[in-house]
């Protein structure tokens, strides 16, 4: 059956969302609020000069149009057990009848092969098709799952953590329209003391001329621990859609969360998202990014160390080939002291892309004893490939240890030329030196699969050395 897409952001396709989802007062309000500040907000090329215009002075989006893309509409009825959830018009209408998540043309995941979960959710287009958790883990306290319809059944709870503690809403255009229209998100609360010894897994389709506005909310209460596993991919590999989205994440004190977020959406998708993690008192975060995909990509990626002796490893692998443009900006905030961060992104670009990161290491009066660290490297595999590395501190203790580095450069040819007199063809030595290159992320990831497939997927992307 085919479903008819109204698309537009207007007042009316808004209220006739809001009127689709059942949700608690408190998270209307809020969707109000955001609404309102999204329809006043100028897009980034419009701002005046300032700070928040500098994050986009070598990202392009003045061929983007909102306009060209509908709100989600979250339908209605039970997941859960691997239900299927019933699609709707995005418009807000009658429900179509019931799609078979199983018989829908959705890529297979890339993160789970020979994996045991204790849980998974999947959503399309926005939508939440299906949700599962371990019963045991569910009698102990633990929600995960669609954060639609847990948002309804356990508000109470959510409702300190939603937008209040990590994410600003109301941070720029991108994230007031998220916060006023997200739909198919995902939620996973472990209660103080729970460990979960299996991964979990959550995946989000996008299929052609879509919308995209998912929501991770990860909050680990005091001495819990897990490890999520996360991706995204598109149904239609070169078909325009976009995606407007957030993650924000809650680590309690002496919590450990073990975070992987690849980035897979096909050529046409234009990404935009906001990402941040509060780490608290002696707790752990190790967060593993991959970006793969999409068209254009713009992502703010904040740590935020808040409590003494708070730890923080963040991880990037990046390829890109085409035209593809990926800006990522990152930030390691030291609030407290005696904490340690550390940033390892790695990159390597293909035809013309072009690749920005920006990154901070900011540290507050009170963080004595900081010890930070970041770095970037790219990896030029083309002549018209361009990577734009700015690293930078701010610090206003005295007693701190921070440092930063970048690098880009291009492929030896001796080593090239050494693999080839192995018996090595050309594209087979430089798919070696490639993944030499990632390597040292890789060796960071403590689930053996994602390693594995990280370094496949780059693997079948690798074209002969222009």
């Amino acid at each position: 059956m085919t479903e008819t897409i109204t698309t537009g952001l207007t007042q009316d396709a808004f209220e006739a969302f809001l009127s689709s989802r059942l949700e608690p007062r408190w998270l209307t309000d809020l969707r109000w609020n955001a609404w309102k500040a999204f329809r006043d907000m100028p897009f980034p090329h419009d701002q005046p000069p300032g700070p928040k215009q500098e994050e986009w002075r070598r990202t392009d989006i003045r061929r983007f149009r909102l306009e060209n893309f509908p709100l989600p509409n979250a339908g209605s009825g039970k997941l859960g057990g691997g239900r299927k959830f019933p699609l709707q018009d995005r418009a807000g209408g009658t429900p179509t009848p019931q799609a078979d998540a199983a018989t829908l043309p959705v890529p297979a995941p890339l993160l789970t092969a020979d994996v045991d979960l204790a849980g998974h959710t999947l959503a399309v287009d926005s939508r939440p098709c299906q949700s599962q958790l371990d019963p045991d883990l569910a009698a102990r306290g633990v929600l995960f799952g669609s954060l639609d319809e847990l948002v309804q059944q356990h508000g109470a709870r959510i409702e300190p953590y939603l937008f209040t503690q990590a994410i600003d809403p109301l941070y720029d255009k991108f994230s007031a329209l998220h916060a006023a229209c997200w739909s198919g998100g995902m939620i996973l609360y472990v209660p103080k003391g729970v460990v979960i010894d299996r991964p979990l897994h959550s995946f989000s389709a996008l299929s052609a001329g879509r919308s995209d506005f998912g929501h991770a909310l990860i909050v680990l209460e005091e001495g819990s621990e897990a490890t999520l596993l996360a991706e995204t991919a598109s149904i239609d590999p070169t078909a325009a859609a976009l995606h407007c989205g957030a993650v924000e994440i809650l680590v309690g004190p002496g919590a450990r969360l073990r975070y992987v977020n690849l980035q897979n959406w096909g050529g046409g998708v234009w990404h935009f998202a906001h990402q941040k993690a509060l780490v608290g008192r002696d707790a752990s975060l190790q967060w593993t990014i991959g970006a793969l995909g999409s068209r254009l990509a713009k992502v703010n990626q904040q740590v935020a160390l808040v409590g003494e002796g708070a730890h923080a490893q963040v991880n990037g692998v990046m390829f890109t080939d085409g035209a593809q443009h990926l800006s990522y900006h990152t930030l390691q905030h030291h609030e407290a002291p005696n904490c340690t961060s550390n940033l390892l992104y790695k990159g390597a670009l293909q035809g013309e892309s072009r690749i920005v990161w920006r990154g901070m290491i900011k540290v507050d009066r009170d963080a004595q004893k900081t010890d930070g660290y970041q770095r970037d490297d790219n990896l030029i595999l083309s002549e018209s490939a361009r990577a734009d590395s700015i690293p930078g501190l701010e610090i206003e203790a005295h007693d701190v240890k921070c440092s930063h580095g970048a690098t880009a450069g291009r492929v030896d040819d001796e080593q090239v030329f050494y693999a080839q007199a192995r018996g090595l063809t050309r594209k087979e030595a430089i798919r070696m030196i490639v993944a030499g290159f990632f390597q040292q992320v890789f060796d960071r990831i403590a689930v053996e699969s994602v390693r594995e497939a990280l370094g496949e997927a780059i693997g079948r992307r690798v074209r002969e050395y222009e």
